[in-house]
C-alpha cells in the first residue's frame, strides 16, 4: 500500500487512567496495533499515563495483558507512569477514561501556561458512547476486561478514523 510521506510533525496522543495499569495501556497498545495495521506508524506517537503514581514502573495488570493477547495485541514493554505537566505542551491529545480522570487532567492543563493540548474522553468517539466513560476494571472479574476492550476498540477504531493525517 502506497501512503504519502510522513508529515515532519507526527500526531501524538497520550491515553490517561488513574493508574495506567489496566485502562490506558490498553487504550495505547490496541491503538498502537491499529495504527500499525493501517501502516500509519510514521504518522503517530502513542504513550499512555495516569493521573495517579501508585503504580509508576509497573507492567500493565496480567489482566488487561491477557484480555489483549487474547485479541491479538500486545502490551509488551510498556510501564506505568504518571502525567507529567510536559504533556501538555508534548501531545496534540490527550484522551481520558473517564470523567474523573478529565477533571484532574483540566486542572493540572490550567496550571500550566500554554498548555495546547485538546482534552477529550475517549468514549467521544465510541459510535455506542452510553455514558460516556471506559469504567475501571480493577476490582473485577475477567469479564470487567474484557467489555473494557471492546469499548476501547470501538472507540479507538473511531478516533483513528478522526486523526488519519492521510484522509
Amino acid at each position: 500500500m502506497n501512503r504519502p510521506a510522513p508529515d515532519p510533525a507526527p500526531v501524538s496522543v497520550l491515553f490517561v487512567c488513574l493508574g495506567n495499569i489496566c485502562r490506558s495501556p490498553l487504550a495505547e497498545g490496541v491503538f498502537r496495533h491499529r495504527v500499525e495495521q493501517a501502516e500509519l506508524t510514521a504518522f503517530f506517537r502513542i504513550d499512555s499515563a495516569g493521573t495517579g503514581g501508585w503504580h509508576v514502573g509497573d507492567p500493565p495488570d496480567p489482566r488487561s495483558s491477557a484480555t489483549a493477547a487474547s485479541r491479538g495485541v500486545s502490551l509488551d514493554g510498556q510501564r506505568a507512569r504518571r502525567v507529567d505537566p510536559e504533556d501538555f505542551g508534548r501531545f496534540d491529545w490527550i484522551v481520558a477514561m473517564d470523567r474523573a480522570n478529565l477533571r484532574d487532567l483540566e486542572r493540572l492543563r490550567g496550571r500550566i501556561a500554554g498548555a495546547a493540548a485538546e482534552l477529550v474522553l475517549l468514549r467521544d468517539f465510541d459510535p455506542e458512547p452510553g455514558d460516556g466513560e471506559v469504567p475501571d476494571p480493577y476490582y473485577g472479574g475477567p469479564d470487567g476486561f474484557d467489555r473494557v476492550f471492546d469499548l476501547v476498540d470501538r472507540s479507538t477504531a473511531a478516533l483513528l478514523a478522526h486523526l488519519d493525517p492521510t484522509r
